[in-house]
């Protein structure tokens, strides 16, 4: 980071990038690691908004994005401070989210280790020589053209019936 761009910074803008350097990185926890990527990012945000916004207002003035570029130097090289600082939190943020998870299956195994059953399984009885009842009572073959058939037989036999009576 050329010093240049760190004196274009507002002293609290400056103050927040510094906390990104690694000493300072190391005394915070997993909370204070994200609660300074928020903040660098909405920092970063910032300034990848004007730059954008203010660019895209000078193509019309200027008659091309080329011409318009070089204006907006200042939002764009702190955006890329920010982009910079953002990248070294977000790393040290994983480290801890790693390390945390690390302690936390550690803690859930060892609680499994200690609540787990030790006694020795009771000898099981082999299992009783009882047949399974069916549930179907009726085993014949069941089809459509199966059932066609039947229901056809039996308005035969009624048909045949109904005359009979008739007579």
């Amino acid at each position: 980071m050329s010093t240049a761009i760190m004196n274009t910074l507002t002293e609290d803008e400056t103050m927040l990038v510094r906390e990104t350097e690694r000493e300072r990185l190391a005394g915070l926890d997993e909370d204070g690691l994200l609660d300074l990527h928020d903040r660098i990012r909405r920092a970063r945000n910032k300034y990848v908004k004007l730059y954008r916004r203010q660019s895209g207002l000078r193509v019309a003035e200027s008659g091309g994005r080329g011409k318009a570029n070089p204006k907006g130097t200042r939002d764009r090289q702190k955006a890329e401070v920010f982009e910079d600082a953002l990248a070294r939190v977000s790393r040290a943020v994983a480290v801890a989210a790693k390390a945390s998870a690390q302690q936390l299956k550690a803690e859930r195994l060892q609680l499994a280790k200690e609540s787990r059953n030790t006694t020795p399984p009771r000898p099981s009885r082999p299992p009783a020589k009882a047949r399974p009842s069916s549930q179907v009572a009726d085993r014949s073959p069941d089809s459509p053209g199966l059932r066609k058939r039947q229901a056809s037989s039996r308005a035969a036999g009624a048909r045949r019936q109904a005359g009979r009576d008739s007579r």
